[in-house]
């Protein structure tokens, strides 16, 4: 099993319309691509030096090839929807294999 795990940080000004965002159209929209079985968005309780506030979403997929089909497939065109957005958010990616769940 792998997580696509992405991390972002919103300037306040945009956080609550891109939270709105997030829940209503975007995790629904990568669900959608029936690549990820589920999807789970957490605050990171840390303050960044730069402001704003931190979220981590961890998409769980059953491989690294459902993965690649959905940066090749996908990725581009969800991607852009964010676009309305853009400037105003830093987000990085992280792909982690589970190795173990207890």
């Amino acid at each position: 099993m792998y997580i696509y795990n992405v991390t972002i940080n919103v300037e306040n000004a945009i956080h609550l319309q891109w939270l709105d965002w997030m829940k209503n159209s975007h995790i629904p929209a990568m669900l959608a691509t029936n690549k990820f079985s589920k999807a789970l968005m957490t605050k990171v309780m840390v303050e960044e030096e730069m402001g704003g506030i931190t979220y981590s979403v961890q998409y769980t997929t059953d491989s690294k090839q459902t993965l690649e089909k959905y940066y090749t497939q996908d990725a581009p065109t969800l991607r852009a929807q964010g676009k309305a957005f853009e400037g105003n958010y830093i987000a990085f990616r992280t792909e982690l294999e589970v190795i173990c769940e207890q």
